[in-house]
């Protein structure tokens, strides 16, 4: 009698794919869609975030309860302390953080972010002039934050917004009068008017701002420069455990994916790189910056500006960051154009 021989079961024995493949996009395409809002950052983003207004209240109260500070002379209208009869080195807009770091702030957030981008492996090969995608889009990032740090605070078809938003509130340039001076802005604003329509122009003309909501400009700029910063090299450091995987997009169809399922195929990523490799010149310069901006937000929320325009400083910024970094996971097509940082 013949045995019957029944077929044995063969199971393939080939390895996963890799983030990195085809087959690994199109499982991640083909697994249920996520919950999660791509409106809303993550969880370790929220924190992030939530140090800039955490930093000013803590900074405003130490100013409240600090001794120092119940005997120093402010100034309403300079909105800072007497120089002479400060309580402290930082409360003095003459020191040297204010005048070589916040003053000339800008350039040293460029400065850190150009060498993240050309020097970390993640957005393509190292310390080279190779123009990746990544690299690409990344620059478009900084060219948009930069566009509105321009308006808000330098120009906008005319007086920056700043300005503009102090006027509208019904701020104006007045002249400082004293025993040896009595002349007014407004023969200075006959000759030329629209020369005093910016806090700059004011000040040529020996006068000072008065009566409006002035925007804390500190506080936006520290706060926009270093949380650009940071949206930008945490996602290299922390690569595709973390942040990567925790972030949520919509995707063409409609529907809320992982970030990551549009990082298959990444460039520049060649491989295991070493520790210093990964977390080079780029990461420590970008960190020196946004610790000095953590400190200086901490001494303009103490020792200048209202709170009113300190919040209003903060929520400025915030509507940059969130315009930039992300409203584009919800839009495909506005991703198609900024990307999201390590995607």
């Amino acid at each position: 009698m013949a045995t019957r021989r029944t077929a044995a079961k063969t199971e393939s024995s080939n390895p996963p794919p890799a983030n990195g493949s085809i087959n690994g996009m199109k499982n991640e395409l083909e697994s249920p869609p996520l919950r999660g809002s791509p409106f809303l950052p993550t969880a370790l983003e929220a924190c992030l975030l939530a140090t800039y207004p955490a930093t000013l209240l803590f900074g405003s109260l130490y100013s409240t309860i600090h001794h120092g500070s119940w005997h120093a002379t402010y100034s309403p209208v300079l909105q800072s302390y007497d120089p002479n009869d400060a309580p402290s080195y930082f409360a003095k807009k003459s020191n040297l953080l204010n005048v070589y770091f916040v003053k000339i702030g800008w350039f040293w957030v460029t400065l850190a972010f150009f060498t993240l981008i050309f020097s970390h492996s993640s957005l393509g090969r190292p310390l080279s002039g190779q123009i990746t995608r990544r690299r690409l889009q990344a620059i478009l990032r900084y060219a948009c934050v930069t566009t509105i740090w321009i308006f808000v605070t330098q120009w906008f078809f005319g007086p920056a917004i700043i300005d503009r938003s102090f006027r509208w509130t019904g701020g104006k340039c007045e002249a400082i009068l004293d025993n040896d001076s009595r002349d007014s802005i407004e023969q200075a604003e006959a000759g030329d008017l629209k020369q005093a329509l910016s806090h700059a122009a004011c000040k040529s003309f020996g006068g000072q701002w008065r009566g409006g909501h002035d925007i804390s400009g500190h506080v936006f700029l520290l706060i926009l420069g270093s949380a650009m910063l940071w949206l930008e090299l945490l996602p290299a450091v922390l690569q595709t455990e973390g942040l990567r995987e925790a972030r949520r997009i919509f995707t063409s169809d409609g529907l809320i994916r992982r970030a990551t399922i549009e990082s298959d195929g990444q460039e520049g990523n060649s491989g295991e790189k070493s520790k210093e490799e990964k977390n080079g010149i780029g990461i420590q310069v970008s960190l020196a910056v946004a610790g000095l901006s953590w400190w200086m937000l901490l001494m303009t929320a103490a020792y200048f500006h209202t709170w009113f325009e300190k919040v209003t400083g903060l929520m400025v910024a915030f509507t940059a960051v969130y315009s930039i970094y992300f409203l584009p996971r919800a839009l495909p097509a506005l991703r198609q154009i900024l990307g999201m940082p390590g995607v």
